[in-house]
């Protein structure tokens, strides 16, 4: 499992990930950012236009206002096996193909008995669709610099359609 098993998280910071390189990631290290954490896939019919504008909103506002984005990609192979690949193949995908500079942490199950602890916590939101199972590849989480969550976005959601939302989050009029 990557992720720890935490009984009572309150925040994503209470969580550690692995990355696709199987490294232990503390996601408290991302404390102050705002990110966005997304399932993925590099066999959907949504992968191009996902990655290309989440490459475009990861350049735009990574070090905006001293904090920045931080975007958070977790391949899962739970819909339609359209993330067939090993870590390693994902990554050069990925950085090959889209020459992503965000992170890219072990592949994940996001739902089912064996979700990611994080995975769980995300989809525990205040409102009500939050409790619901992640549709499709390319759900989308918005977490402030606090690591709440503060919304979910459909997998059809265009990133760049989030601009909006993440400009708030970081402070920029």
């Amino acid at each position: 499992m990557a992720d720890q098993s935490i009984k009572n998280p309150e925040s994503i910071y209470d969580f550690t990930v692995k990355d696709a390189s199987g490294h232990d990631v503390d996601l408290s290290t991302y404390k102050g950012k705002v990110l966005l954490i997304v399932n993925v896939a590099s066999k959907c019919g949504m992968t191009n236009s996902n990655y290309t504008e989440m490459n475009q909103l990861h350049e735009k506002y990574k070090n905006q206002e001293c904090t920045g984005i931080e975007i958070l990609a977790f391949p899962c192979n739970q819909f339609g096996e359209e993330e067939p690949g090993s870590n390693d193949q994902i990554m050069e995908f990925v950085c090959t193909r889209f020459k992503s500079e965000f992170p890219i942490f072990d592949k994940i199950d996001v739902n089912g008995e064996h979700a990611s602890p994080l995975y769980t916590f995300l989809k525990k939101g205040k409102w009500g669709i939050f409790g619901d199972d992640i549709q499709w590849n390319f759900a989308k989480f918005l977490v402030d610099k606090n690591g709440q969550v503060v919304d979910r976005y459909y997998p059809t959601t265009s990133p760049l359609s989030l601009e909006h939302d993440i400009k708030k989050l970081l402070g920029i009029s």
